[in-house]
């Protein structure tokens, strides 16, 4: 062990360390991208026919007369000191900004999440516990339908669906003519989750049912439930009490990666269904060129995306002993 610490805070520490380059990388990317494409964030001024001197005007104004590399110079050392600057379309601090939006993301990702688990878990272990029967090759058979259908795809045919009967809101998170803090707003914003929290829970689910239907399966044929099952161990006890616990090691080991990309990837669902989280934000700073809030974004994007899979790697080696001896050191 060469006197290091054998122990996932060890593992964990090293993981995050791998997670900050990459929020850095991740949003030093995007302002550099954005700032070295063709136009700016005062197009729209031109577009407008605005003077050439108020548009330069603004420019200074915006700190786009610099170059490109003095832009990121400053933003980078304000950034150390987590000034993320200030948007240029919303006019207010990246920062709190990009976390108001992000609380709302995490929230249709970890609702999406319940829904997946709550479903998916459960139907792997029925098709694994009746294999072969017409009804567990049917959800099968669903499964792997659901597992290639984009979640961009599901919220645009539920926004369609919602749209022709009204049962439930198309779009947005809240409806204006609802006061806020009360139970009615709680109502409202449950059944604004619905849609968009299925688009995104659908193929997760898939993913779990076909993941817990195969470990379950393997699981069973294990020496260890065989020779329980030998011993007089009833059936349902052996299959939910001791073949569940552990088929549940491949699912449980996925979770961090499954969370990470529901929270950075819900891009599309956001912005079909008008969901006020970070993929709507980080697509309205793409359009109008805002580089502060494209770079904030970003970093929160990255620092989900990492997150995920330091949880991946940290359940993975609490699973598995040979990573705990092995890669922790």
């Amino acid at each position: 062990m060469n006197g290091r610490p054998n122990s996932l805070l060890w593992f964990a520490a090293r993981r995050a360390v791998f997670v900050a380059a990459l929020v850095l990388l991740a949003s030093s990317c995007a302002l550099l991208l954005v700032r070295l494409a063709p136009g700016d964030a005062t197009g729209e001024m031109r577009l407008e026919g605005v003077s050439g001197a108020a548009i330069e005007a603004e420019r200074a104004r915006l700190g786009l007369d610099r170059s490109a590399g003095q832009q990121y110079w400053t933003w980078l050392r304000d950034a150390l000191r987590l000034d993320f600057g200030t948007s240029f379309r919303y006019a207010r601090p990246v920062g709190p900004l990009v976390v108001e939006r992000a609380l709302n993301t995490t929230l249709l990702a970890v609702t999406a999440l319940v829904l997946a688990t709550l479903v998916g878990l459960p139907l792997g272990v029925f098709t694994a516990a009746r294999a072969g029967t017409w009804l567990a090759r049917l959800v099968s058979a669903a499964s792997v339908v659901a597992l290639s259908l984009p979640p961009m795809l599901l919220s645009l045919a539920f926004a369609a669906w919602a749209a022709r009967t009204g049962w439930l809101p198309i779009g947005g998170m809240r409806s204006p003519t609802v006061p806020p803090g009360t139970l009615a707003a709680a109502a409202d914003l449950a059944r604004h989750l619905v849609l968009p929290a299925l688009a995104l829970a659908i193929p997760v689910a898939a993913v779990f049912e076909r993941l817990q239907s195969g470990s379950m399966a393997g699981t069973l044929r294990e020496p260890c439930l065989r020779a329980a099952e030998t011993r007089g161990v009833p059936p349902p006890r052996l299959f939910l009490l001791h073949g569940l616990r552990l088929s549940l090691t491949p699912v449980a080991s996925l979770y961090g990666l499954v969370a990470g990309g529901l929270l950075s990837g819900s891009f599309a669902v956001e912005v079909v269904t008008a969901w006020p989280g970070l993929g709507r934000l980080m697509y309205e700073g793409l359009v109008s060129r805002d580089l502060y809030l494209v770079a904030g974004c970003a970093a929160v994007g990255a620092a989900f995306v990492g997150a995920g899979s330091v949880l991946y790697d940290v359940l993975a080696a609490w699973n598995d002993p040979r990573l705990r001896t092995g890669a922790l050191e």
